[in-house]
């Protein structure tokens, strides 16, 4: 198999089976009142308050449910950015493949907004200028960034969580292990079995497992990103 179409490839065994919401367990009536709202554009971006240079998460649910929001409006969109002006070198099918995983990312972030409702923190406008988005290695680069962050983000948080919602993130964690799989695959082919410490935890009672980032990790990992400091203090630990 030839290395540019290895990635796509990789994508369709991955994720092209069965959609976003059977993945997520999400039964039909909540998947189509999300899809209702749902669309592939970014909406407006807003500040979290106006001047405010600090965003305070709430505690509980409520505050861990805004976390994930943030992540999930974070690389929805870094990929709708990409998805609009993608590199001129992507190879064959790849941006196919970054459509889709922008569609997951979206259907993430509206589920949350939906299931967060009056609750919901504002739109966010983030700060890519690290970001390069004109070259196919700058792309999948930060991608790799973002995915590896989601991924240890949602393991860090699973013991913060109960009930539905703790069955409902779990699975959305499984679709992106997915993205951050297919993105590694399409950087680096073929590294599936290369240990790698940013995402394997080698010490600690983790060891063998995904890294698994606190909200104020997470939060300090995602800070090049944001136009603001996001205050987790409040959300449980325990």
């Amino acid at each position: 198999m030839s290395e540019s179409v290895a990635p796509v490839s990789f994508l369709a065994r991955a994720m092209q089976r069965r959609s976003f919401f059977r993945v997520a367990g999400a039964t039909v009536a909540a998947s189509t009142l999300v899809l209702a709202g749902c669309g592939t554009d970014d909406p407006t971006p807003t500040t979290p308050a106006a001047g405010a240079n600090v965003l305070t998460l709430a505690a509980g649910e409520v505050g861990l449910l805004n976390y994930a929001y943030i992540l999930e409006q974070l690389e929805a969109a870094f990929y709708q950015k990409v998805v609009d002006a993608p590199p001129a070198d992507l190879r064959a099918g790849e941006k196919e493949a970054l459509t889709e995983l922008r569609d997951h990312e979206v259907i993430h972030r509206e589920f949350l907004k939906f299931a967060l409702a009056d609750k919901a923190i504002g739109t966010i406008e983030f700060n890519f200028s690290s970001v390069t988005f004109t070259t196919r290695e700058g792309v999948f680069t930060a991608a790799k960034k973002l995915e590896d962050l989601g991924v240890a983000a949602y393991a860090g948080v699973g013991k913060l969580l109960s009930g539905s919602y703790l069955a409902l993130l779990a699975k959305i964690a499984s679709v992106e292990a997915r993205h951050a799989a297919y993105v590694r695959d399409a950087l680096q082919p073929n590294s599936f079995g290369t240990p790698d410490a940013g995402i394997i935890a080698t010490t600690g009672d983790y060891a063998g497992l995904n890294v698994a980032l606190t909200p104020a990790q997470a939060m300090a990992a995602a800070a090049p990103f944001l136009n603001f400091t996001v205050d987790v203090s409040q959300l449980p630990t325990t």
